[in-house]
């Protein structure tokens, strides 16, 4: 099926066109004696006019044709073409049916044109699937003779729609004309919408350059999808432009707002840092005279045990004499409520530099003043999470840039396990001096918890609430258990 073909001696005729394009009539073609002399233009086979049922008129092939391009289009595709043809009439332009280019290396569907011959748009019926590059690459052979295309389908996905100028095409409910389904588009207050029209409509503003191929930079607000390239005037694409310009200076507004509040943040800390360096030195002045006080009197059992019997205790003194360059013992003033239960490390003038393992819950007042500005070693890296998180919680006991804080991996790390007891009735025993003593809860904490923990027989955990001896035997050695070597404090 064909619309056109070549008469021998009028030229081109046109099956659609009521006086065929040459001033003659469809009679003067259609079941003559003898048949009127009518060729293809494509295969230059031998073709006859005829007429559907319907009324409507076209060329066919001569029986014992060859393979033609226009024999091949489905009776949708020539009738895409028709209506895109009338519909260029009926918006002004002169339409031409299958068209060919002036080196005969494209043909367009239908090639509508200015009647002055100011400009020239072949209108593209596609229904057969197309992939995205050769759809472009067949735009741009029209375009390098001076022809713009439009691309058409009435199918509902095309997936080739917006990858080059086009335009979905449907037909409402009732309707005898083709109306825009995608394709067209307004811009509305922060994105694009469709834009219902007719086609004759579409077209007459695509001729008048009332509307152009725009690439939206906002989204596209489609019940189908997004477009890469859609048709729009350019009023609306003025639009668009200040509004991504408006939105562009409220968010370097919105920038230099938090720039300026950040840098007011900063001064407060600064100014919190300030006074934070004096507390912190008062409180590293008054524990290093707690040191010195110690060493007027007698070392105490607590130091003597630190230094003996607190796993992990060595490893972060040679921490830090390998990474940090100080050589540290434990202090004399270990057991001060200052250092919320860990052992204080102090260089060889007796100024505390680093402690071993606090305990969370135990850090306030001056703890919290002296640990805010000293090094922290944990015998875990479990253990300084612990920590932290625990800091994290408790926002009032976490300085402004955070705890220094560090961990060694001892060799009897995880021996009592790293989780708490949560047992409603705990059955706790001590490690100290490598043996198990009787222990139980208590409402205030112990002269031996300042070095040591607790385990919970009945899960195995440590138990970190407040508790105390209940006897200083141990418990026989056919009940001990494997020593705690990480569970001290």
């Amino acid at each position: 099926m064909a619309f056109r073909a070549m008469h021998a001696q009028w030229g081109t005729v046109f099956a659609h066109l009521p006086d065929l394009g040459c001033g003659r009539s469809w009679a003067q073609v259609w079941k003559t004696r003898p048949p009127a002399p009518l060729a293809c233009d494509e295969c230059g086979h031998g073709m006859h006019a005829k007429t559907s049922r319907n009324g409507l008129r076209f060329f066919a092939h001569a029986p014992g044709a060859p393979t033609c391009a226009l024999g091949l289009e489905s009776i949708a595709h020539h009738l895409l073409k028709l209506e895109l043809a009338n519909a260029a009439r009926d918006a002004g332009a002169y339409a031409e049916l299958e068209a060919r280019g002036p080196d005969g290396t494209w043909r367009a569907d239908v090639l509508a044109s200015d009647p002055t011959g100011a400009w020239k748009v072949a209108l593209e019926a596609q229904l057969a699937p197309i992939t995205d590059a050769d759809i472009t690459a067949r735009t741009e052979k029209m375009q390098a003779d001076g022809v713009t295309s439009i691309w058409f389908s009435d199918r509902p996905r095309p997936p080739w729609l917006g990858s080059v100028p086009s335009i979905r095409l449907e037909r409402p409910d009732g309707a005898g004309y083709l109306s825009v389904a995608e394709g067209l588009v307004k811009f509305e207050d922060r994105g694009w919408e469709p834009v219902p029209a007719s086609l004759t409509d579409f077209l007459a503003w695509a001729f008048a350059h009332r509307i152009v191929p725009h690439t939206p930079r906002t989204p596209l607000r489609y019940p189908q999808r997004a477009l890469a390239t859609a048709w729009t005037a350019p009023h609306y694409i003025r639009a668009e432009t200040a509004r991504l310009e408006e939105e562009e200076r409220r968010r370097r507004s919105r920038e230099a707002w938090l720039a300026a509040r950040e840098q007011e943040r900063e001064k407060k800390r600064e100014r919190i840092r300030a006074r934070n360096a004096v507390t912190r030195a008062k409180a590293l002045a008054e524990a290093t005279a707690a040191e010195q006080a110690a060493h007027t009197q007698p070392p105490s059992r607590l130091w003597r045990v630190a230094r003996v019997f607190r796993y992990g205790v060595a490893q972060s003194l040679a921490k830090l004499a390998d990474e940090h360059g100080i050589t540290a013992t434990v202090g004399l003033s270990t057991g001060d409520p200052r250092y919320a239960g860990g052992v204080p490390l102090v260089d060889e003038h007796g100024v505390p530099v680093a402690v071993f393992d606090p305990v969370p819950g135990r850090v306030r007042g001056e703890a919290f003043l002296l640990l805010a500005g000293l090094l922290l070693i944990f015998p875990s890296k479990t253990d300084q999470r612990r920590f932290e998180n625990a800091a994290n919680i408790k926002k009032k006991h976490r300085p402004i840039d955070g705890y220094r804080t560090d961990f060694i991996e001892s060799s009897a790390d995880g021996a009592a396990g790293t989780r708490s007891c949560a047992c409603t009735t705990p059955q706790l025993v001590a490690k100290i001096h490598n043996a198990e003593y009787p222990a139980e809860p208590s409402e205030q904490a112990g002269p031996a918890t300042a070095l040591f923990r607790a385990e919970c027989r009945a899960c195995g955990c440590r138990y970190d609430k407040p508790w105390h001896r209940t006897g200083n035997t141990p418990n026989p050695p056919q009940q001990r258990r494997p020593v705690d070597t990480g569970g001290f404090t």
